[in-house]
Formats: C-alpha cells, sequence, structure tokens
C-alpha cells in the first residue's frame, strides 16, 4: 500500500497547496520542504541565498528532503522545486515512495508566480527564467516521477483527485 506521496515539479505548479489539501483528506502528515528549511535556519529562501549562495541552499533541502522521507507514518511531502538536481536526492526519491511530477507548462508557471517575489532563481524576467529552469529540470522530473499529473487548467482540488486515482489511493479511506 502506499504510504508516502512525494509531490515534485517546478515552482508554482501546486506542490504545497495540492499537498496540504491531499494530506488533509487523507488523515496523513503533511511536509513542505521549503517551509521545513525556513523553519529550521530561520532564513528565507531569499534570505538563504543572499547570504550563503545556492550551494548552502541545495544543502539544506537535501536535508529536510531525507528527514521528510526517513519516518514511518504515512506523508504527502511536497519536495523543493530544485531537489531533483542532485543525483543522490533522485536516488533518495526513486526509493522512498510514490513521486508525483505535477507538470505544468512554463506560461501556467509564469502566471502563478508573477513577478517571482521571494523567488531568487527567476531575477528580473520570471517567464524567460521558468522557461530555462523547466528545460533543464525536465528529464530529472521524468526520470524520478512514477506517476504523472498535468496540473494546467485544473483547480487544487482536481489535481488531488487526478493524484489519487493515478496513485491508486482511496482518497476518502483514512488512516
Amino acid at each position: 500500500m502506499v504510504d508516502r506521496i512525494v509531490l515534485v515539479g517546478m515552482m508554482g505548479a501546486g506542490k504545497s497547496t495540492v499537498g496540504r489539501r491531499m494530506a488533509e483528506q487523507l488523515g496523513w502528515r503533511f511536509f513542505d520542504s521549503d517551509s521545513q528549511v525556513m523553519v529550521e535556519t530561520g532564513r528565507t529562501v531569499p534570505e538563504l541565498f543572499a547570504e550563503r549562495g545556492e550551494a548552502a541552499f541545495r544543502a539544506e533541502e537535501a536535508r529536510v528532503l531525507a528527514e521528510a522521507l526517513s519516518g514511518s507514518e504515512p506523508v504527502v511531502v511536497s519536495a523543493a522545486g530544485g531537489v531533483v538536481l542532485s543525483e543522490s536526492n533522485r536516488k533518495l526519491l526513486e526509493q522512498s515512495g510514490t513521486v508525483v511530477w505535477l507538470r505544468a507548462d512554463p506560461q501556467t508557471l509564469a502566471r502563478r508566480v508573477g513577478a517571482g517575489e521571494g523567488r531568487p532563481l527567476l531575477g528580473d524576467d520570471p517567464a524567460t527564467a521558468l522557461v530555462d529552469l523547466y528545460e533543464v529540470r525536465r528529464p530529472f522530473y521524468e526520470s524520478v516521477a512514477s506517476v504523472v499529473v498535468d496540473v494546467d487548467g485544473l483547480t487544487p482540488h482536481q489535481v488531488v483527485d487526478r493524484v489519487l486515482a493515478e496513485a491508486g489511493i482511496d482518497g476518502v479511506e483514512r488512516r
């Protein structure tokens, strides 16, 4: 039985919103890796980037991913968008549960992230940056995903329903 769902995808794909709703529906724990990095470091993502650099953020990202996937209780994990850049993270994801890629077109992502406030990798041109990031990350998302759900034009509730159906989980059964 599936008892661990890991949501991967680009910023703006809806990982946090969908993950929180899914965990509530299933009665499982929810773990948001970006939020956990902020809790454990006392810094926002932009602050971490500015003060310690991207490499330090990626190290924190890897640490909290391992923490999220180490427990034995059922959990929905919203993994940071760039977590797939690390080979060791990809191996951990592949071994740790049902990995769901919430796939969205870069145009959808750009509309959702707007000016990119709080997202240091987007710079002054979020739409172009998202296209570039998507091209780099797409093969990694494909390589780790056991389920792919296209989220363009769907509500969070519809995405939850599709993820649960594709993963073979009865969304009303609670643990």
